[in-house]
């Protein structure tokens, strides 16, 4: 993707544990004051919470998968607004 520099002014990391599926539901929230958007830091939070916990769990379960990663919700910036429709 474009890198390039943004103020990030806080994340907040959600950890869902679904015992029924065995799963773990991973959400970030990003915040800037800047003009540009923050999708792309916060998908990388999420990425990196999961693959942190694949490499944890790897010597239990080789057979985990990642999956759905995608913006749930984005306010400001140029193109304003979205929120998935599910």
């Amino acid at each position: 993707p474009m890198c390039h520099n943004i103020f990030i002014t806080g994340v907040e990391m959600e950890f869902n544990l679904k015992e029924e599926d065995n799963s773990v539901e991973i959400t970030s929230k990003a915040k800037t004051t800047g003009k540009t958007g923050i999708e792309m830091e916060s998908l990388t939070a999420v990425s990196v919470a999961a693959l942190t916990i694949y490499d944890m769990c790897k010597a239990v379960d080789k057979n985990m998968v990642i999956s759905e990663i995608k913006l749930l919700k984005k306010t400001g910036g140029k193109s304003g607004t979205y929120i998935r429709e599910e």
